[in-house]
């Protein structure tokens, strides 16, 4: 099942690559749903069932929540020393100095190093969705759900990221395929291991501070940045209901 999840990862993916190619400015209703998938995910499901995995304290608090915090800053300094923002440049102006001369060759070198990192961290989400499936059906289908929600994002920034300040879309759409590939490999690697549940808790706690990161400092903000509407903010708000009525469902 988690191999199958991944292939659903890979194909929003591609959805995602392939929107950036030909849209950019009505993506906002989309992303402002996946931001409340994964809000819902991270605090109806991921948390508790961590807290529930194992009783692990440290420094008298819980083990989980302390991988938690940890996962949100870990993400926080990998985004800031990759200058992953610097990806989204081309979306508003190209820079140029006073006297008119740009430096497209450094901007496409920075576009690449970012849809590099990007398609590392979709190789981490493979490793969730095998990890979460390790711990429990139903916590691997809300893992699988909040990557493939936030894939689409992931696959949109991709393409962006490689091709910005580029004419040439090859090496975008290259790494736009390695971004697709990378969620299955990862979720294969899973299938060699097994975890105890103790340390399941704590990765647990670690992915939700990544997703919560993801969501409340990339996702949501792209969404609002052109269009703070009210239907945005209703598709986060419907995104969250979704989740609670999912999980009441699954009791």
């Amino acid at each position: 099942m988690a191999i199958v999840m991944a292939l659903a990862s890979l194909l929003m993916t591609l959805l995602g690559g392939i929107v950036a190619m030909r849209v950019r400015d009505r993506r906002h209703l989309v992303l402002g749903l996946a931001g409340g998938l994964i809000l819902g995910v991270a605090a109806f499901d991921l948390v508790p069932e961590s807290l529930r995995l194992t009783d692990l304290q440290v420094l008298r608090v819980d083990a989980p929540m302390v991988g938690f915090a940890v996962g949100f800053v870990v993400l926080h300094v990998i985004e800031q020393l990759s200058a992953i923002h610097q990806a989204h440049e081309g979306e508003y102006a190209p820079h140029e100095h006073p006297h008119g001369h740009g430096h497209p060759g450094r901007g496409g070198r920075v576009g690449i190093l970012a849809a590099c990192a990007l398609v590392g961290h979709s190789m981490v989400d493979g490793l969730s969705i095998g990890l979460g499936y390790q711990s429990g059906g139903d916590v691997g289908l809300f893992v699988a759900l909040a990557v493939i929600a936030h894939d689409f994002a992931d696959g949109f920034n991709t393409f962006t990221a490689a091709s910005l300040h580029r004419a040439d879309r090859r090496p975008a759409i290259i790494l736009l395929g390695l971004d697709a590939i990378a969620p299955v490999v990862g979720a294969a690697l899973t299938l060699l291991v097994s975890v105890p549940k103790s340390v399941l808790g704590i990765y647990l706690g670690f992915f939700a501070g990544i997703l919560l990161y993801l969501a409340a400092g990339e996702i949501l903000p792209e969404a609002h940045s052109r269009h703070p509407r009210v239907l945005t903010l209703c598709a986060t708000g419907f995104g969250l209901v979704a989740v609670m009525g999912i999980m009441a469902l699954g009791e």
